[in-house]
């Protein structure tokens, strides 16, 4: 049998071949001979190197894929998962869902992300595209599709976001613009902990003989429900506090079981971070300012940024301060604050010029 059939009026080429499973199937529409026996010996080709694929499956809409790669995230984060979620709703979903899948090409993935830069941010862009392309990449692993029409897109630079830190003096003014609230403040500006980890401690958390607290956990608000889970990094770590707050703790503990939790709303139920910020932090805030316009413009999770801070400022060397965070390397330290051990090589410099200066020779 003839692979290569012509149409009755002559002016389309047909190709027949095997799958690799031995049934038969036909590709339609070529307009040359030559093209047509091109395109057989690709698929002759393809089947001989394991790379063929029905290009019957790349004609699926990508929301039915997307919900299969959706529902297959079995190993991320709930507050991860709704991310993912959210970016497939409102973004992925409404431009690509009708459209097939071998239809999708590099220039309308450019096209679409260059529109999205216009009125979002780098990040959000970033994250979008991601979405885009962990669904093309299972479309792939899947056989349906042989290339990525995400890959090498060019994206919106990241833009370098402000961190604010705060002095002790600073610190101890906005803890006392929050009112009953100021121990939890100085808490997370001594500890560096993030605030789904601080809202996930329970009493049982605490180790006052050694001043350590014992970070497993991590609360998420995941649209509307508290989640717990594991931290950002998956690992538990035992974190120091200083001794000033003690007492402060120590009143927290006072008559209160031990699974319940550490920090805790008025009515002894688990904190959520949007309502702090919009009804303590946010407003305590606005009132330091408007007594002193000087004092920075910081978000609840600087705090995090200011433990860091004061912790360099003390000669605490990286690694200490990488466990203190939880962060995943020391390299991952140094990169994010890199902007404050570059105080520390003026400090190297001063005690290299005192000790050979005590030597009482010159160089």
């Amino acid at each position: 049998m003839n692979p290569v059939l012509r149409d009755n009026r002559g002016r389309r080429y047909t190709v027949r071949y095997r799958r690799p499973d031995n049934t038969q199937t036909q590709k339609r529409g070529f307009t040359t001979k030559k093209a047509a026996e091109q395109y057989l010996a690709s698929v002759e080709t393809a089947k001989h190197r394991g790379e063929w694929m029905d290009p019957s499956r790349s004609k699926v809409p990508l929301a039915e894929i997307a919900e299969e790669w959706f529902k297959r995230q079995v190993q991320i984060k709930p507050s991860t998962l709704s991310g993912y979620r959210q970016s497939l709703d409102k973004y992925v979903l409404p431009k690509w869902g009708r459209w097939r899948l071998a239809d999708i090409s590099h220039s309308d993935a450019q096209g679409w992300v260059t529109e999205l830069a216009q009125t979002l941010s780098p990040s959000t862009v970033r994250q979008v595209h991601f979405v885009l392309g962990a669904v093309m990449k299972y479309a792939i692993k899947d056989g349906r599709i042989g290339r990525d029409p995400t890959k090498g897109i060019q994206l919106p630079r990241k833009r370098n976001t402000r961190r604010g830190y705060l002095s002790h003096e600073q610190v101890q003014t906005l803890a006392c613009a929050c009112g009953p609230h100021a121990d939890l403040i100085t808490f997370l500006a001594y500890t560096g902990l993030r605030w789904g980890e601080m809202a996930a401690l329970r009493v049982r958390s605490i180790d006052t003989a050694k001043r350590r607290v014992e970070v497993n956990e991590s609360l998420t608000d995941v649209r509307g429900e508290l989640i717990r889970g594991t931290t950002k990094s998956h690992e538990r770590r035992s974190v120091p506090y200083p001794a000033f707050l003690d007492s402060r703790l120590k009143k927290r503990l006072t008559g209160r079981g031990l699974d319940e939790p550490l920090f805790s709303t008025e009515r002894g139920h688990e904190m959520r971070g949007n309502n702090f910020r919009k009804r303590v932090f946010q407003p305590a805030l606005k009132r330091v300012r408007e007594a002193d316009p000087l004092y920075p413009t910081v978000t609840l999770h600087d705090l995090r940024h200011t433990a860091a801070s004061l912790a360099i400022s003390t000669g605490a060397n990286v690694k200490a301060i990488q466990r203190m965070l939880g962060h995943a390397s020391a390299a991952m330290t140094l990169d994010v604050y890199a902007d404050l051990f570059d105080d520390d090589l003026d400090h190297v410099a001063a005690r290299l010029n005192d000790a050979v200066t005590d030597l009482g020779t010159s160089l």
